[in-house]
């Protein structure tokens, strides 16, 4: 059963992060270069404080561009603060159904508040797949 697989197996162990007081802009820049939806947001210690979309940078390029101002802010003007994390001892299972049940696709994973890694929909698959093929075996 799947219930044996552990986060910190398939979790990725270098998800992109920007610090809460990079400016918007670069933050924006690291996303589309990196080509992801979103970067988790960390404070000095590398504990997560927020995570930052695509959608979240955009909200804000425009505001800055309707209201003329050529400063867009820093990341923690634009983040979202409230975020599900998940510990890196938790049930895949569990957190593969909770994200789920919330509509998320990624997961950041922390250990004692530091951000260690980040469990996407991509991983858990990769967790199934890894599972079919010893049972099969």
């Amino acid at each position: 059963m799947l219930r044996s697989l552990h986060i910190v197996d398939y979790m990725n162990p270098r998800p992109v992060k920007v610090h809460v007081e990079d400016s918007l802009m670069k933050a924006a820049l690291e996303i589309t270069h990196q080509r992801v939806s979103g970067a988790c947001v960390v404070d000095s210690d590398d504990h997560l404080v927020g995570v930052l979309s695509e959608i979240d940078c955009l909200r804000a390029v425009i505001s800055a561009t309707y209201n003329n101002t050529a400063d867009i802010g820093t990341v923690r003007s634009a983040m979202t603060a409230e975020v599900q994390s998940c510990h890196v001892h938790e049930n895949i299972v569990d957190v593969a159904l909770d994200m789920i049940s919330k509509g998320h696709r990624r997961r950041p994973v922390v250990d004692q508040g530091r951000l260690i890694g980040q469990l996407t929909c991509r991983q858990i698959l990769k967790a199934v797949s890894a599972f079919n093929e010893t049972v099969r075996a």
